[in-house]
Order: structure tokens, then C-alpha cells, then sequence
């Protein structure tokens, strides 16, 4: 077969497996400006930013269209580039400027392609008022004056994570981004995982900033301040020095973080090494007795929150084990103040992760003890790196300090719980040598590893088959679970990573745009491993002496009280609910409240509001009752749920709803009325 080509400003380009124009421009080297392309999101074509002239044809954005032999396009006349210029300027003239003081600055598409493009003034008015900052979230701020309307975080929103907690409202010059019903982050559906920061171009959507609270921490003589740190941190951090991306940089921060004031530097991988001992013992538990299976790794606030929302009917199928972050935390609070004699309140625990969810899972009431928390302050690897910058530390130039102990020794089972996989390895590398009672030669299960966003595998434990998914971002998870629960597919155990890559792809990590760098960053988790003397969990000795002098046995009443947790079902938006038929003359009325939150809507509530209403109407009873859209009562469960006069009705139906009505109304002294 003759290959094709096409002729990108006069030179041949060959034409392989290019989705698009885009791709393919690029394979010839030549850089395309883009906001709203992304790989792993749907093409959009909003931004018009990689617009080509095809000969025959005229002007069209190159990653909608597909290539084709023979075709001729050029992409950078002189149409082109002033029509580019235009749109960055029209862009700017709505767009809040406060660059120097943004925290997306060094990472902001906006400002580095008006410098490409050679926009060197705005020739137009700003048309916009100042709209408020929504600080509500503990993960994330959204600053509406910095949107520029690109999309990608809802379709990153949707696409990937499937949550759906932000989309366009309005219309016309009136449009914006906002979550539903004009209400803030902290009030809505949003998971917290940040993936719509990640793929954010300008600082319309940020990781909330909490260093301030941490310099505080440090400059009060009478508190004892500890890092943790996680394992994807150390193979991240680099980018932001100019470092060769997956460079392992753990020494270097320790390094750093003494520099700052630290008193005590530990790893969160030691805490990984405590998980991978808890969970798999609750999974050898569970496989024996046949109960409450698959078992979902709980390491993943994102996810657990994601749960908790849409999947009620699996909390008990969440592992118990709280995540690594709050287990250190814990563990620390109880230890080292009997250690050391330090008051427990005047010890401080910052988490330094490349997750923004973490920063809500710290937060949490069930995670703070007689008024202390577990962690204090949660970190990303940006905020870090903004510490380290901070205080003039030049970071490139440090030589590596070691980790304290006993916390700061890890083996490489707990290092790769930052990679998708990583988890549900470290529990096959304990629970086989638990389970089939032999020492294992080869310690990779290198079948869990690899970029699909879904894996499965099989292996054999003490002659039973145990099968395991390993799933990354909540889309995919929300379809693993649609066939499980429809029967198309049984698993033992199953892993479950919010983020696409797992945690190395944490929205708290270096911004980036290149897929490859991620992959970088894996590999180093995967290398550091490699290095580490030690690769079973089982195997570190300070988790066996944890055990020894604190815990006694893995799931003991002790290790069960300060390892592990409980889940609740959780209200997406908060005291929130829709007029749908209010008469605010009557002098009494009856209020029916119908449940749309997902598991109800899923189980036809939306119908029944309209059978309600219909018969509402045809009754004349509208200046009686007020019927209102609610959007959670957490029971799921019972759904669709319905509320008349506070009388919870479950399971509900238009009969059930009525006879509760005709109640009220005799209590009224109001004519009942019939179906």
C-alpha cells in the first residue's frame, strides 16, 4: 500500500496513526497553540487557538479535523496569527492580571502562549464586573475572574472522574463556570480530587494554598513540627527545579525541609508498609469467611468520598483501614508524645502530598481525637516547592539527608503505593507468602502494572483463585462497578486511584501537559523500589517492632481503634432545595419534599415529582401543598424517598404519597380526595 502524505508548509509529512491535524503538525515539529486539547479528554475545538488554512477549503481548527492525502495546510500566515493574537487579546481584556501574584503563574498556558504569539498589549476594554472567589472548598479555590471558558475542567469534571460538579450556566455574554445552582465547591458533588486544577490552564481553578499556616507552625518555639512525606512526591519535586522528570529527590527534601525548620522528617511509605499489613489481613479475613467481598482498597480519599456519594451500597465493601496519610498521623500522636514527653497538642503533623483531597481527609471530624487532629496541615508538591523557593534554598545544588527513624525507614512495597498497581502489589507481596506459607524468590507482580486505566489479573492462594481490578480515575471505576453489580464481572479485591497513573498524577504534582512525564514519574516509584534492600511490608522492622510494643496483633482492638474507620453515606449538595409548586398565600400548607440526589433519580424520583405534581393540579390542592425537589436524605438505599410533613416515606410511590397526604389533610380539616 502507498503511503499517504500531506504537506504541512510545503515539506511532505507522512501520515501514520494521527487522530488529527494536531498530532500531526506536531510530528512535523511544529508547535501548535492550544488551551482546550488535551489526549485523554474528548476533542472540543472551543478555543480556536490551532486553526490552519487547508488549501480548497479555508480556515479550520486542526484538532477537529483528520488528515488526509494529498492535503495542503499551512498554519502560521499571516491571517492565522493575527486572528490567534485577537483571540489571546479578547481573552485578556476579561481576564483578571494580577499574574505576578497568581499561583499558576509559572505554570499558566495564558501567559506563556500571549508571549509566544507576541502580544504585547490588550486593545480592548474590560466588560466584566469582579465576581467573588469561591473559598469555600478546603482542596480548592475558584476564581472566576481568571476563567477564560476553555471547558476543560468540566469535561475533565465529567470525562474523567464522572462527578460532574461544575459545568457552563448562563447564555451569551452571561456564560460561566460554576457548580450547580449558584452554590460554592464545599456545598456540591465535587470529590475534591482536583483533576479540573490539573488540566485548568490559568488559575481559574487552584489547590488551595495552606504554607502559611505551616510557616506559623514554625515559627512557634513551642511546637515540635514533622513532615511526612509521600511517595510520589520525591520523583515530582524535580520538575519544578528543572530536573529530569522521575528523578528520585527524597534526600534532597529532607535536606530542605531541615533547612526550614523541621524537627523531624519521616515517610508516609512507612505508613504504607502499616496499611499493606492491615489490609491485607481484613482481606484474608474477608476471602476466608466469604463475606463482604470484593474488598475496595480506602487508601483514595477522592474515591472514598466518591463512594460514600454515589455507591452507598458498597461501604461495606470499603476496607476499614483508614489511608496511609491518617494512619502515620494517628500512629504519631500516640507515639511520640509518651516517647518524648511532648504535649500532644504542641505537635504538629504536615503531610507533604501530591494530592489535593488530602487536604478535606484531614479535615474530617472522625479523624480528630478530643479536639486534636491526626494531620494538621496537608501540603502538595507545588506548595513545597513555593516553601523551598520561599526561603531561598537552592535546591539543585542540596546534598541528601537521611530520613529519620523510626518512621522514615520504609520498604519498597510502601513506595509504590504512589503508582496505580502499587497497592494491590504490596498486598500480594505479604498476603502470598502469608497465605501459602512460603517465602517468595521473585517479589514483582509486574501483571498488576502497565498505563490501562483498567487491569485485571488472577493469581493463586494456597490453591484458591483470587482474581483483582486495578482501576485509575472514577469514570472507569463507575463502569467496573455498573458490571459488577450487573454480574458481568466478579473480583476479589479491587484497587481504586482517583487520579489517572494513580498518585503520581495527583492534581497537588507539577503541572503538565505531556502524558510521557507522568510515565517518568512511575518508573522512578518503580526504580526506587529496585534500590531499597527491603520489598515486603512484612518485612520492615520497625513495623514489626510497632506491632511487638503497641498493637500486639494486625486488626487487634488497639490497631482496629487507631488504624481504622467507618463510612457514611453523604449529602452532594447541602440544605439545598428547588421550588417546584409553592402557593405563599396559604394560611397552612403541606410540605412534600421529593429526593432527586442520585440514587433516588436513578430509581425514577423525577417521575414521581411529575406524577405528584399532575395530581396536585387536577385536585386544585395547589394552595395547600408545596411540593419541593430536596437533594439528599442519606438513605439511598430506601430511595425513591419522599418527605410529607417530615414523614419519611421509603420506596415511595404516587398511592403511598397520597394516603399520606389524605392524613395531613383530615388533620387539616381538609376534603380528602382521591386517585
Amino acid at each position: 500500500m502507498n503511503d499517504q502524505i500531506m504537506y504541512v508548509n510545503g515539506r511532505e509529512v507522512k501520515i501514520e496513526n494521527e487522530e488529527n491535524l494536531l498530532q500531526l503538525v506536531r510530528k512535523a515539529n511544529i508547535e501548535m497553540p492550544t488551551f482546550c486539547y488535551h489526549s485523554e479528554l474528548s476533542v472540543y475545538g472551543a478555543c480556536r487557538l490551532c486553526i490552519v488554512d487547508i488549501e480548497g477549503r479555508g480556515i479550520c481548527t486542526s484538532c477537529t479535523t483528520k488528515p488526509e492525502n494529498g492535503m495542503k495546510i499551512k498554519t502560521h500566515t499571516k491571517q492565522l496569527r493575527d486572528i490567534r493574537k485577537i483571540s489571546i487579546e479578547l481573552l485578556l481584556a476579561n481576564h483578571d492580571q494580577s499574574c505576578q501574584t497568581c499561583v499558576k503563574t509559572a505554570s499558566c498556558k495564558l501567559q506563556k502562549l500571549a508571549g509566544e504569539l507576541g502580544v504585547d498589549k490588550v486593545r480592548f476594554d474590560k466588560t466584566e464586573s469582579i465576581k467573588p472567589l469561591d473559598l469555600s472548598s478546603e482542596a480548592l479555590v475558584r476564581d472566576p475572574n481568571k476563567c477564560i471558558l476553555c471547558g476543560d475542567c468540566v469535561r475533565a469534571c465529567y470525562e474523567i472522574q464522572d462527578v460532574g460538579a461544575i459545568d457552563f450556566s448562563n447564555r451569551g455574554s452571561s456564560i460561566t463556570v460554576s457548580p450547580a445552582f449558584g452554590k460554592s465547591l464545599a456545598e456540591v458533588e465535587c470529590v475534591d480530587c482536583g483533576q479540573c486544577a490539573r488540566v485548568c490552564p490559568t488559575g481559574a481553578i487552584t489547590p488551595k494554598q495552606h504554607t502559611e499556616e505551616v510557616w506559623n507552625a514554625l515559627a512557634d518555639s513551642k511546637k515540635i513540627v514533622i513532615a511526612q512525606i509521600a511517595p510520589a512526591v520525591r520523583v515530582a519535586i524535580g520538575e519544578l527545579f528543572g530536573i529530569k522528570p522521575g528523578s528520585l529527590m527524597i534526600g534532597q527534601i529532607v535536606t530542605a525541609l531541615k533547612m526550614m525548620g523541621f524537627d523531624k522528617v519521616f515517610d508516609t511509605s512507612f505508613a504504607a508498609d502499616l496499611t499493606t499489613i492491615e489490609e491485607t489481613n481484613e482481606f484474608i479475613n474477608r476471602l476466608s469467611k466469604g463475606e463482604k467481598l470484593p474488598l475496595f482498597t480506602s487508601c483514595c480519599p477522592a474515591w472514598v468520598k466518591f463512594a460514600e456519594q454515589y455507591h452507598p451500597e458498597l461501604l461495606n465493601n470499603l476496607s476499614t483501614c483508614k489511608s496511609p496519610q491518617q494512619m502515620f498521623g494517628a500512629v504519631v500522636k500516640e507515639v511520640l508524645p509518651e516517647q518524648t514527653g511532648i504535649d500532644k497538642k504542641d505537635l504538629v503533623v504536615v503531610s507533604i502530598m501530591p494530592c489535593t483531597a488530602k487536604k478535606v481527609e484531614a479535615n474530617k471530624s472522625e479523624f480528630v481525637k478530643d479536639g486534636i487532629k491526626e494531620v494538621d496541615f496537608v501540603i502538595t508538591t507545588q506548595e513545597l516547592a513555593s516553601m523551598i523557593k520561599e526561603s531561598g534554598i537552592n535546591f539543585e545544588a542540596l546534598s541528601p539527608e537521611s530520613l529519620d527513624l523510626p518512621m522514615g525507614f520504609k520498604t519498597g512495597a510502601g513506595v509504590i503505593f504512589g503508582n496505580s498497581g502499587g497497592v494491590s502489589e504490596a498486598v500480594l507481596r505479604y498476603a502470598y507468602e502469608k497465605v501459602n506459607g512460603t517465602k517468595l524468590t521473585k517479589y514483582d507482580f509486574s501483571e498488576v502494572r502497565g498505563s490501562e486505566s483498567i487491569r485485571e489479573t488472577s493469581v493463586k492462594l494456597n490453591g484458591t483463585e483470587v482474581k483483582l481490578a486495578i482501576v485509575s480515575g472514577l469514570k472507569n471505576a463507575n463502569e467496573l462497578i455498573r458490571k459488577i453489580n450487573s454480574g458481568e464481572a466478579y473480583y476479589d479485591i479491587i484497587e481504586i486511584m482517583a487520579c489517572p497513573g494513580g498518585c503520581i498524577g495527583g492534581a497537588g504534582q507539577p503541572v503538565t501537559f505531556d502524558e510521557g512525564l507522568k510515565s517518568e514519574r512511575t518508573k522512578g516509584l518503580y526504580d526506587n523500589d529496585k534500590m531499597l534492600q527491603l520489598h515486603k511490608s512484612q518485612e520492615n522492622p520497625y513495623i514489626q517492632d510497632l506491632y511487638k510494643n503497641l498493637f500486639s496483633d494486625p486488626g487487634s482492638n488497639h490497631a482496629h481503634d487507631l488504624l481504622h474507620t467507618s463510612y457514611q453515606n453523604r449529602k452532594r449538595i447541602l440544605h439545598s432545595e428547588l421550588s417546584i409548586m409553592s402557593d405563599n398565600n396559604a394560611a397552612e400548607k403541606i410540605e412534600v419534599k421529593v429526593c432527586i440526589g442520585t440514587n433516588c433519580f436513578i430509581k425514577k424520583s423525577q417521575s414521581l415529582i411529575s406524577q405528584i405534581l399532575k395530581f396536585v393540579e387536577e385536585k386544585e390542592l395547589q394552595h395547600c401543598i408545596d411540593v419541593n425537589a430536596t437533594f439528599c436524605m442519606e438513605k439511598c438505599g430506601e430511595g425513591p424517598n419522599v418527605l410529607v410533613d417530615g414523614i419519611h416515606i421509603k420506596e415511595c410511590t404516587l398511592n403511598k404519597t397520597v394516603e399520606v397526604i389524605n392524613n395531613r389533610l383530615s388533620k387539616l380539616k381538609t376534603r380528602q380526595v382521591e386517585i
